[in-house]
């Protein structure tokens, strides 16, 4: 018998490879073994997405430094936890943009302002809804990722701090965005629920993140307080400064594509 993901020799008692770790499936895929597989995945008290949940709280340098380090066994593989934090995200939009249409009126008033002010016959944004942006939420988390990782990156090889690479940095800003991406949609439903302004909700939520921000940086890199303080404050900077970039550049992009589309 051979494992089927590493074609390794295997003994027929076997129930894991012992060269990749895989788990050694002899049954036939059915819906008893569907449901066991995303019982020992996502359910079971066990299972490692609770784990890493949990463990990005109390210790997220084991996490993420362990998954730079080589530990991918004990934990949910960084780009699985990601896709996991896009997928509530994705709920979120969908219970935003059918249950809770009304939350979706914060952007009303700039439409039609932004709208009146460029009332011109020329003008590719005069009927753009900006409401619809949040469609593309998902994307925009993908797309920011890199600019996230470049700013931490960039604050600790200036701070001389070269402790990771920028793939390194990659990997400690998806966890730390998964994370907070997952509590932030979470929250959101839930506050939505009590009828509460996205804005306000969204404002509230950001607190957290700051606070979140500085307990990872201080955890992975070990430094004390107050020098966490000076280098989470760098990390914002670079932070605005990469959004500032993103956001003309995306804002050009749309511009240039909304004027071809309706020449």
């Amino acid at each position: 018998m051979h494992c089927k993901n590493c074609n390794n020799s295997l003994r027929d008692t076997q129930k894991f490879c012992d060269e990749c770790g895989a788990k050694v499936i002899q049954n036939r895929l059915k819906p008893k073994v569907l449901v066991q597989q995303v019982n020992e995945q996502f359910i079971s008290i066990d299972n490692k997405f609770l784990r890493t949940f949990i463990d990005l709280f109390k210790q997220p340098e084991i996490v993420i430094v362990g998954y730079i380090n080589g530990t991918r066994k004990k934990y949910i593989d960084v780009l699985q936890y990601f896709a996991i934090s896009l997928t509530l995200a994705g709920i979120q939009v969908f219970f935003m943009t059918t249950l809770f249409k009304e939350s979706m009126d914060f952007g009303a008033g700039f439409n039609e302002g932004f709208n009146a002010s460029l009332a011109t016959q020329e003008n590719p944004l005069k009927d753009f809804d900006f409401n619809n942006i949040l469609n593309f939420q998902g994307l925009i988390y993908i797309v920011t990722i890199p600019f996230y990782a470049l700013s931490t990156w960039l604050a600790y090889y200036i701070l001389k701090q070269r402790i990771y690479n920028f793939t390194e940095h990659l990997v400690l800003n998806l966890y730390f965005s998964a994370q907070t991406i997952i509590i932030t949609s979470v929250f959101s439903i839930l506050f939505l629920c009590f009828g509460l302004d996205y804005v306000i909700v969204s404002t509230v939520l950001t607190i957290p993140f700051f606070v979140y921000l500085f307990y990872v940086l201080k955890r992975v890199f070990k430094n004390g307080f107050w020098e966490t303080v000076a280098e989470s404050l760098l990390v914002l900077v670079f932070y605005a400064l990469t959004m500032i970039v993103f956001i003309i550049f995306g804002g050009l992009l749309a511009f240039l594509y909304l004027y071809v589309t309706h020449k």
